[in-house]
């Protein structure tokens, strides 16, 4: 097994994280002029829209948010109807700045912070978009802020000046934010903080294509998968996959090797190793050609008279 105080690089961090996502549109048919969503460790807990007009519990847990505070989705409702009207003069805003006038434009807004439960460290962000792209994003540690685009720098200059507010910023996205986090954590101890072991799989479309190591039914999505070959971590012939959604609420992954350099006699050096944050214990899948899975056949490797690598096939039953 592979040991995460030797391989440190290799073991996945445990950060957990409470983001905002605010978006303000103009031009969209039949899609609310303004929605928020509130994401803790990827899970949607809390949504406001300009049709309902009131923020509403995505999670059952999140009803015990007003024990803490009895007021809680009134004020959520309050700021997210008041950011729904300055969003909406603040499209009209860049419109005439970036010399637009109809069609379609969005104005987004993302905040929040993460915590890692094992060191400690913090970190905090705040920043928009308009029309799917950077528009505007606050240095934490100067207190100002960064505009990549020129029609940013008025903006930029404007709540520079704003001293006061920037230091409220700082003082929630260090502080206060990270004190909702470690609330919501709690409040969602059960599903949140769980941890669910996958299936490990290797799978393989044609006899000429990569062996995919795919993973799927772990959760949190704080994981590593790679291949290893004698140990070590492989860097070439593989190719990662991003980590997707399962229906069930669990996550899935696959990590491709490309086979076709190596030798028969070297399968069994070769190794997918999967760890998930918190569990000790990792899942090693040897390169081993009776497990993999295929829709046309069990691969075998053999050596022709020549001494050279050929694949055999022994047909099985298709898989569904």
């Amino acid at each position: 097994r592979i040991n995460c105080f030797l391989f440190v690089p290799l073991c996945p961090t445990v950060l957990h994280a409470l983001r905002y996502f605010s978006t303000a549109s103009s031009g969209v048919p039949n899609f609310p002029e303004f929605v928020v969503v509130g994401l803790v460790d990827d899970v949607q807990m809390v949504h406001y829209d300009s049709n309902t007009q009131r923020a509403e519990a995505k999670q059952g847990w999140m009803e015990k948010v007003t024990a803490d505070d009895p007021r809680y989705w009134e004020k959520e409702t309050q700021v997210s109807q008041r950011d729904q009207e300055t969003y909406k003069d603040r499209i009209s805003t860049l419109k005439k700045r970036f010399n637009q006038t109809g069609g379609v434009h969005t104005y987004q807004r993302m905040y929040g912070c993460e915590w890692d439960d094992e060191t400690g460290v913090t970190n905090g962000f705040y920043q928009f978009g308009y029309d799917g792209e950077d528009f505007i994003a606050f240095d934490l540690r100067t207190k100002t802020w960064i505009a990549p685009t020129p029609q940013a720098v008025i903006t930029k200059h404007e709540w520079d000046r704003d001293a006061d507010q920037n230091e409220r910023w700082k003082n929630y996205l260090t502080q206060e934010c990270i004190d909702w986090l470690k609330k919501y954590l709690d409040y969602g101890r059960s599903s949140l903080l769980r941890t669910e072991l996958p299936s490990v799989s290797l799978l393989q479309k044609t006899p000429s294509s990569p062996v995919t190591c795919h993973a799927s039914g772990f959760y949190p999505n704080k994981i590593m998968l790679f291949w290893t070959r004698d140990g070590e971590e492989l860097l070439e012939d593989v190719d990662h996959g991003e980590i997707l959604h399962n229906h069930d609420g669990t996550f899935q992954k696959s990590i491709d090797l490309d086979v076709s350099s190596v030798k028969a006699e070297d399968w069994g050096r070769y190794s997918c190793v999967f760890l998930l944050s918190g569990v000790k214990e990792d899942i090693v899948t040897k390169l081993d050609p009776k497990v993999i899975k295929t829709n046309w056949g069990k691969t075998e490797i053999k050596r022709d008279g020549g001494g050279k690598d050929t694949f055999g096939l022994f047909v099985q039953p298709d898989l569904q």
